[in-house]
């Protein structure tokens, strides 16, 4: 009996035995978390340029170029320093039709999120509407009134002083009262809109200066994009009769981005 009874523990323990190790048995240890993706940080400037060409033939020959450049320190930062121009030639059958060129740059400086101060300088020549050269200097303040990572939209005033000489009159200074406004929309990762609107007011009776662009652009790669935009120039007054108030322009050009 007493056999029987050592047997049938024995037996007991062997079929336990496998269940006991494998509730002993140590849980394999838990993968880790894989990393967060890191962001590399902004640049501290961006700088672009963009050149294009248009030519056709027939009963006339035209022939149509544009240039410009953008800079910009990192815009994430209280303290951002900004510059930008652009010059459009065309001509027709030899004979120059088109001469404009203009630039400005800006030095801005954010006190709070949304609202800034800024000293600007601009310059503007433009042959056929007899402006052998603009510059005005000015200072203001604005306001971002949409601020989101896919649209921007700001506008801001500032005062100062313009200095132009013209075809055939003595150059003249006066008081400079300007207003900006600019936005953006992402369409996607690859493709922008953008809109802009200036208008420069001289009291040296020379009128109001307007300008208004907006246009596309399409990423071909992370640094080489097209361009295409609308732009319009108009002035309030003119000097001779010769001169027209209001000029159009449609620029294609490709862009590089370093």
């Amino acid at each position: 009996m007493t056999h029987r009874v050592t047997f049938s523990i024995f037996v007991l323990s062997v079929m336990l035995l496998p269940a006991t190790a494998r509730a002993q048995a140590p849980e394999p240890p838990t993968p880790p978390a894989p990393a967060p993706a890191t962001v590399p940080p902004p640049k501290p400037w961006t700088a672009s340029l963009a050149a294009g060409l248009a030519l056709t033939g027939g009963n006339t020959q035209t022939t149509t170029t544009n240039l410009s450049f953008a800079f910009e320190t990192d815009k994430t930062r209280r303290h951002v320093v900004s510059a930008e121009g652009l010059n459009i030639r065309s001509s027709q059958d030899g004979a120059a039709i088109v001469d404009r060129s203009s630039a400005s740059a800006r030095d801005q400086y954010a006190l709070t999120p949304r609202s800034y101060v800024f000293g600007q300088v601009q310059y503007v020549r433009d042959v056929f509407k007899s402006i052998e050269y603009l510059v005005a200097p000015t200072a203001g303040a604005g306001v971002k009134l949409i601020d989101e990572e896919t649209t921007t939209l700001s506008t801001d005033l500032s005062v100062g002083a313009v200095a132009e000489k013209d075809d055939d009159t003595p150059r003249t200074t006066s008081t400079a009262v300007t207003f900006n406004e600019k936005a953006s929309h992402k369409l996607s990762a690859g493709a922008d809109v953008t809109q802009s609107y200036s208008a420069l007011w001289s009291g040296g009776g020379h009128g109001v200066l307007h300008t208004f662009q907006a246009g596309v652009a399409a990423k071909v790669n992370a640094h080489v994009q097209i361009k295409v935009d609308a732009m319009d120039t108009y002035r309030t007054r003119t000097f001779e009769d010769r001169v027209k108030k209001n000029d159009t322009a449609l620029l294609t050009s490709l862009g590089f981005t370093f």
